[in-house]
């Protein structure tokens, strides 16, 4: 049996015959998880583990492939705009996927849905996990247009179109440090050109693709 997804990687790290097990027998080449976010803001609002139980998991991902003679993937999945974010959250995720060298082609952005803690954050700007009073602290929710954009612009960052929505926030953010061409850097100062539109006889038209090249999903370079 192949598993692809659903795995508790923060439990399966107490037991390293058990991750051994799995990478040499039951994983097809991918694996996908689920750490959502780097940040200890977020990640609590989600009652998910810091990032040092993802790492640990990665390293034993890793080392049992190569013991086994297997090339294989995590695929970690990561959101955006989830209730308790703050646009330096999703910023320093966004460092993060440029120093892992993570390109994500398709990225989830929260939606409330019913019966869920964070929907309940999300429309109350309250977090029930912890007690609930009448004047207490408010929690950050993500709800204007423009910030739920710019939170999935992070999580793309790699992509030249989200370049002028995150070249605006970061000089907001004072954060122009980020803005250049060296490796510390996490966007372009300019624009790339873009290539002509071609438009073929008895096809629609349609812009070449000028983002580099193809990456899988969250899949490692």
């Amino acid at each position: 049996m192949l598993i692809a997804s659903g795995l508790r990687y923060d439990l399966a790290v107490e037991s390293p015959e058990y991750v051994r097990e799995l990478v040499t027998h039951h994983v097809g080449g991918y694996l996908k998880i689920a750490p959502e976010h780097t940040e200890s803001g977020p990640l609590s609002k989600m009652m998910k583990p810091g990032m040092g139980s993802y790492d640990r998991f990665a390293e034993m991902f890793e080392r049992f492939s190569r013991e086994a003679g297997k090339k294989q993937y995590l695929i970690p999945y990561f959101i955006a705009a989830h209730p308790g974010t703050t646009d330096e959250d999703m910023m320093a995720l966004a460092l993060w996927l440029k120093q892992h060298r993570f390109r994500a082609d398709q990225v989830q952005t929260f939606y409330p849905s019913p019966m869920a803690t964070a929907t309940a954050m999300y429309h109350t700007g309250r977090n029930p996990l912890q007690r609930v009073k009448r004047n207490g602290d408010t929690l950050s929710t993500v709800k204007k247009l423009t910030q739920r954009r710019l939170h999935k612009a992070f999580l793309r960052y790699h992509d030249p179109d989200n370049w002028p929505l995150l070249r605006k926030a970061l000089k907001r953010m004072g954060r122009r440090d980020l803005i250049g061409n060296g490796a510390d850097h996490l966007i372009p100062a300019r624009q790339p050109p873009k290539r002509h539109r071609i438009v073929k006889p008895g096809s629609g038209s349609f812009r070449t693709q000028h983002t580099g090249e193809h990456r899988g999903k969250g899949r490692r370079r």
